[in-house]
């Protein structure tokens, strides 16, 4: 974008330094890091205040989540937000959550075959208990991948390209598990695989929040359903399942997602994500970020 300096003027304000958006400040606000932070602020803030709402409350928070993203996108950013786009939104949601749904089913379903799971009916309402995982999930899949996919990884991936930026987002978000229930070492390491880099990839290959949202969302919902814990949190689902054996396998009190068996179905969903998206002309190298 053209501006006119200050020295063709003979002053530091006026219309020219306005549509500069405010001199050095200005510029600070729009470098990757700057709109990165202050994406992050803006949308942390919406998670804190809303995540443990009572009722829709969650949802509204995702709804205020968006709207926050988009004028940091917009106004601080002066980007686009194609990966926003109400057009395919739908289809892309579905599409990334019917792969969330056949991962964690698959996952379960093969930990149950080695002696790891053993569930029964809960027994309580199914509506409320569904509604309550829809709208907490809901919230949770939404603010976090605007704040790892949105954020995070594209102010990363202009800075220093697509690889960094997953390999950046994904240890991070591996970080920002390790204060969970049952949480080790391992299972961050474990999520940063299976979640961070999963998710990375999802979003390089369809460069849209609403797929990796949806993949997000069917995980963490299929996990709350089916009474896994989700990434050491237990809330209250419609099976109970009782764990056996080898936490390696079962991923003991964190969940499932600290076993091994997601891990190495995450990673081999995650490798033809990204061999597509390459391919498609979607993976940034460091050279185009210094473009």
């Amino acid at each position: 974008m053209g501006t006119t300096s200050a020295t063709q003027h003979g002053t530091d304000s006026g219309p020219d330094k306005d549509r500069d958006g405010g001199g050095r400040l200005g510029r600070i606000a729009r470098s990757p890091l700057g709109w990165m932070l202050a994406g992050m602020v803006g949308v942390g803030l919406v998670s804190a205040l809303t995540a443990t709402g009572p009722g829709p409350v969650p949802v509204l928070g995702a709804a205020a989540a968006v709207a926050v993203y988009w004028w940091v996108m917009r106004r601080v950013a002066r980007r686009s937000t194609p990966e926003i786009a109400r057009s395919g939104a739908a289809r892309e949601a579905l599409l990334g959550g019917g792969i969330g749904l056949g991962f964690i089913l698959v996952s379960a379903l093969l930990i149950t075959a080695f002696g790891g799971y053993s569930f029964s009916w809960a027994g309580d309402g199914f509506l409320s208990v569904v509604w309550a995982a829809v709208v907490v999930q809901v919230g949770a899949a939404v603010t976090e991948e605007l704040l790892f996919r949105g954020l995070a990884l594209q102010a990363l991936e202009q800075l220093w390209g697509s690889r960094a930026a997953i390999v950046i987002t994904s240890l991070f978000f591996g970080v920002a598990h390790l204060g969970a229930q049952g949480a080790s070492l391992w299972s961050g390491l474990a999520i940063a695989v299976e979640a961070g880099v999963l998710l990375g990839a999802a979003f390089l290959w369809r460069r849209s929040i609403w797929f990796v949202v949806g993949l997000h969302f069917a995980w963490n919902t299929t996990e709350q359903l089916l009474g896994i814990p989700v990434s050491g949190h237990a809330p209250e689902g419609l099976f109970t399942v009782d764990v056996h054996g080898s936490a390696l396998l079962t991923g003991g009190a964190f969940g499932l997602e600290a076993s091994v068996v997601p891990v190495l179905i995450g990673a081999a969903l995650a490798v033809p994500m990204l061999v597509l998206a390459r391919r498609n002309g979607r993976v940034r190298t460091r050279r185009d970020a210094r473009r």
